[in-house]
């Protein structure tokens, strides 16, 4: 009696696994879940917020482009911090991006305090092409002694004073009042050179503060004033434009040197639209909000001549220029001197 032979099965089994292998790892990689990055920032994850709208179209972008490899996990409201200890996360690895104020990075690489100084820029449009400009990346690569990559500049946008005493229209009307301001050297000489009194304090304590009346104000952009709801807590509202407020998207060096090349050319460019976004969805949502704002009850000034007010601050630039950097300074100056024209 002739045995069967065992190897036509064994072929047929052969096959089978290697199919099974090739599906199971087809099927895997469909499913593959997309790598999460963490992205934070103070404010309150509200539409019109400029650090909210910068970072939902950052991560709206980088989805596309990537298609879905990377997915963007938004932290606001200070979740992972406040702004310094969220430069402290960058620096370590501990998060992954981050959309910060211009004032707390200056407070670790000073050459970032130049956009800082008060009146330096006469508008959004000038501020624009400085930023993105030759002095714009002179500064943001100064991010590198941190182990930070700074990727763009969006708009927080001018910011204003608020306050619970009076209008302002001069540097006079500034004085007795209690201004919180961010705890950084510029805009605690910014109050002093205006006569007012300068309260350093961090954002998380800033909304309690004014209710407790531990402060009497506050200079914020107009869309962090409503979407924070600040219209509950201050009465006055004065249109100084005394501050232009860049926001800085950053990335971790750890997590940088992760992608490949191809990968950082997509958030570079991903970086660079959700700016150019956010900074014009500003200008219409700064009309809506001023309506907003006046509609909540807040009193609300133009100041026709800040020339007083610019005269006031004026020493401030030699104040901070060796701290800043005589080079970077001039080169802003010259920047924004030329985009004026």
């Amino acid at each position: 009696m002739k045995t069967q032979s065992p190897f036509p099965f064994l072929r047929f089994a052969s096959i089978l696994s290697l199919l099974s292998v090739f599906l199971f790892s087809s099927v895997s990689e469909s499913k593959a879940q997309p790598v999460e990055l963490k992205l934070g920032f103070v404010t309150a994850a509200s539409e019109g917020d400029p650090y909210f709208i910068t970072a939902k179209k950052f991560g709206e972008l980088i989805e596309s482009y990537t298609q879905g490899k990377y997915k963007l996990k938004l932290f606001p409201s200070g979740q992972l911090g406040n702004e310094n200890e969220m430069i402290k996360n960058l620096t370590m690895g501990t998060m992954d991006f981050g959309v910060i104020t211009n004032a707390p990075t200056g407070a670790f690489v000073k050459s970032f305090m130049v956009f800082d100084l008060p009146f330096i820029f006469p508008s959004e449009q000038v501020a624009h092409k400085v930023l993105d400009g030759e002095a714009g990346k002179m500064v943001l690569a100064k991010l590198d002694r941190l182990q930070i990559v700074g990727l763009a500049i969006s708009e927080g946008g001018f910011r204003h004073m608020i306050n619970n005493v009076r209008p302002i229209n001069t540097p006079e009307d500034t004085k007795g009042i209690k201004f919180r301001v961010m705890t950084t050297p510029i805009y605690i000489a910014l109050f002093q050179s205006l006569g007012s009194n300068a309260v350093p304090l961090p954002w998380g304590e800033v909304f309690t503060a004014m209710q407790q009346k531990v402060v009497d104000g506050l200079e914020i952009p107009l869309s962090v004033i409503y979407a924070n709801k600040f219209y509950e807590v201050a009465k006055y509202l004065s249109l100084t434009n005394h501050t232009y407020s860049p926001l800085i998207l950053m990335c971790s060096e750890q997590r940088w040197k992760k992608f490949s090349a191809e990968e950082k050319e997509i958030f570079k460019r991903s970086a660079q639209e959700a700016a150019a976004y956010q900074r014009s969805a500003a200008k219409g949502i700064n009309e809506d909000t001023l309506k907003k704002l006046k509609a909540a009850g807040m009193v609300i000034n133009e100041v026709a001549d800040k020339r007083p007010f610019q005269n006031a601050v004026r020493p401030m630039y030699k104040q901070f220029e060796e701290e800043i950097g005589k080079d970077v300074l001039q080169a802003v100056l010259n920047a924004s001197d030329a985009a004026s024209k």
